[in-house]
């Protein structure tokens, strides 16, 4: 596999920019994440998997975890990271957001980070542009949870002349199927910018699988090509594709004021 490569030579932020809740016993997911070897989400299927173990007893859902104890998942001890890295990538075509090395496109491997990190949300394979990763477990639901609202731009091109009527129904809500719900729900109000006959701007607050793609198809209208341009304020600017650079302590300290409203 071709891997990614680093863009410019800022270097990684040091200082832990990021707040979050100090417990002294953690729940056992967290624990995880915070070691960079999945996210939250990831790790609450293992620990059903019965693949997690608290000192050599396996684990189960909602256990807590004392720093002195030792955590294993399939085997290998897993231990939290003091040291928070956090990634923009400009994913290309034929990458897929996952930590799964069966996945022989998994994004781990195409990115070849020196220490653990995990996707924060994801990508469709044949979607392109930012994504984030990271090895701070904490920060990832503060993202990605709809009711938090941060914003997500796009750029979308579809398979034919776009009408007014379609601007207008994909600001104001798309009845589309939710996967995670298995049922059927209207997209929230989102912001839209048509910028050529066939090219528009959308901004939404949130992510549901293949929303973009599953609106448009509900209008009568195919995607094309979608890019991911921004997440809350972090810009994909003139990073290329297939490349990544470290997040700038600017960056970092903005992120952290909207993740503390």
């Amino acid at each position: 596999m071709k891997h990614a490569t680093q863009f410019g030579k800022e270097k990684q932020v040091n200082q832990k920019l990021i707040q979050h809740e100090i417990k002294d016993a953690i729940r056992l997911n967290k624990y995880i994440s915070s070691s960079g070897y999945c996210s939250r989400r990831e790790a609450d299927k293992l620990i059903e998997q019965g693949l997690v173990k608290i000192d050599g007893i396996t684990a189960t859902m909602g256990s807590k975890v004392q720093n002195s104890q030792k955590v294993t998942v399939n085997g290998t001890i897993i231990q939290p990271t003091s040291k928070l890295v956090y990634i923009a990538l400009h994913k290309p075509k034929g990458i897929t957001c996952t930590t799964d090395k069966k996945d022989a496109t998994n994004i781990v491997d195409y990115m070849n980070y020196e220490t653990p990190i995990f996707p924060i949300g994801r990508l469709d394979k044949d979607t392109t542009g930012l994504i984030l990763l990271t090895n701070d477990g904490d920060i990832v639901n503060k993202i990605l949870r709809s009711e938090h609202a941060h914003e997500k731009e796009y750029i979308v091109q579809v398979n034919r002349k776009i009408k007014k009527d379609f601007l207008d129904k994909m600001a104001s809500g798309v009845t589309i199927y939710n996967a995670v719900t298995n049922a059927h729900q209207t997209t929230k109000p989102a912001k839209v910018k048509q910028l050529s006959t066939h090219i528009f701007s959308l901004i939404i607050s949130e992510g549901m699988n293949r929303q973009i793609r599953r609106m448009c198809t509900a209008l009568g209208y195919h995607v094309d090509a979608l890019q991911r341009i921004r997440i809350m304020n972090i810009k994909i600017a003139n990073l290329p594709e297939g490349m990544w650079r470290y997040l700038s302590e600017d960056e970092l300290n903005i992120m952290n004021q909207q993740l503390q409203k």
